[in-house]
């Protein structure tokens, strides 16, 4: 059996590969990730807030990009493709190419079976550390669930929730406000199994 060490990738060749890419990859510590295809529920969501952000923002000093705006979160080592990202003033780019994100003001991802635990635990993690993050949104694409993380002055994260689609969300970041609704416009929900029948007592 090969004892041989696995050679990983710098961050300039990872980048040089990804530019040439069909399809995307994230990155982390020398080695790439592909990134599966997103279904029907996961695009409608994704549609449903970029048509409502960028109608919000529209006039203002933010930007909003969907998912192939690559982002570098900081100093962590990882570069990523959140769902929908958001910036407010002068975007900084890693390089003249302006694919490479390195400053978002919001980061909004929508979970997949496939992906909720990349996303809950060791994406989460790493977005904290990001110095010009001030929330992510974390959006179930099964139930109307939507979470968001907001950070303080202080660098304290918080999070409020939402499960109903009466209800609407805040993101004070970029000074919009999105309804369940409209996020979850033409979703259909999969059927929640039933639990047993206890019967009469």
């Amino acid at each position: 059996m090969s004892t041989a060490p696995i050679r990983r990738l710098t961050e300039a060749e990872y980048l040089a590969i990804e530019r040439q890419a069909e399809t995307r990859s994230d990155f982390y510590d020398g080695e790439m990730y592909s990134m599966a295809g997103a279904k029907r529920q996961h695009n409608l969501i994704v549609a449903n807030i970029i048509r409502e952000l960028s109608e919000q923002l529209r006039k203002g000093p933010c930007e909003v990009y969907p998912s192939d705006m690559r982002v570098k979160v900081g100093k962590t080592g990882l570069y990523t493709y959140p769902d929908i990202v958001a910036v407010c003033g002068e975007p900084k780019f890693l390089d003249d190419e302006d694919d490479t994100l390195l400053n978002p003001t919001l980061l909004i991802e929508v979970l997949s079976d496939s992906t909720a635990n990349y996303v809950r635990s060791f994406k989460s993690r790493r977005y904290r550390k990001l110095p010009s993050l001030r929330q992510y949104v974390i959006i179930d694409q099964a139930e109307p669930l939507v979470e968001v993380y907001s950070c303080s002055a202080e660098g304290e994260w918080s999070l409020k929730d939402a499960i109903k689609l009466t209800q609407s969300v805040v993101l004070k970041s970029i000074r919009c406000k999105l309804s369940l609704a409209a996020i979850y416009e033409k979703v259909k929900f999969p059927a929640k199994p039933e639990g047993p029948n206890p019967g009469p007592r």
